[in-house]
């Protein structure tokens, strides 16, 4: 056991945390996403929702301040874009954490999320709720 780790984390999520370097890519799909299907090794978080996990895993993972984004969100192609994206900004603005955010269209998204270190698929039911997270380094 270990103190102060959000118990939503599980040593599978903590261990790849930890081995992602500067850069590299994780994803964290909604419960519609081919994550195991997506070409990547996938971890399973089924029964959590993003808004949480994200929240539990900014408290460990630094974002990328060398590139232009660093947050990626799978686009729904309307102009009324998923009202879970503005808990991810609340989430990413508590952090405190340096953070921009670009849209990809849904295939652009697909493509991207391919080339991840991880994907994490969650029991998230929001539409549109997946999010790609640049890692940064520590100082």
């Amino acid at each position: 056991m270990l103190k102060n780790i959000p118990t939503i984390i599980s040593p599978e999520l903590m261990m790849i945390l930890m081995e992602m370097g500067h850069g590299d890519e994780i994803v964290l799909a909604d419960a519609n996403y081919p994550a195991e299907s997506a070409g990547t090794f996938t971890v399973r978080a089924d029964g959590h929702g993003i808004p949480d996990l994200l929240e539990a895993i900014l408290i460990f993972f630094p974002l990328d301040q060398f590139e232009a984004h660093n947050v990626f969100y799978m686009d729904n192609g309307t102009d009324t874009k998923p009202e879970i994206w503005k808990y991810y900004e609340n989430i990413f603005k508590a952090s405190k954490e340096v953070y921009s955010i670009k849209t990809l269209e849904r295939f652009q998204f697909y493509e991207r999320a391919g080339e991840a270190y991880a994907i994490v698929a969650t029991g998230e039911k929001s539409l549109y709720a997946n999010i790609i997270l640049k890692k940064g380094v520590i100082s």
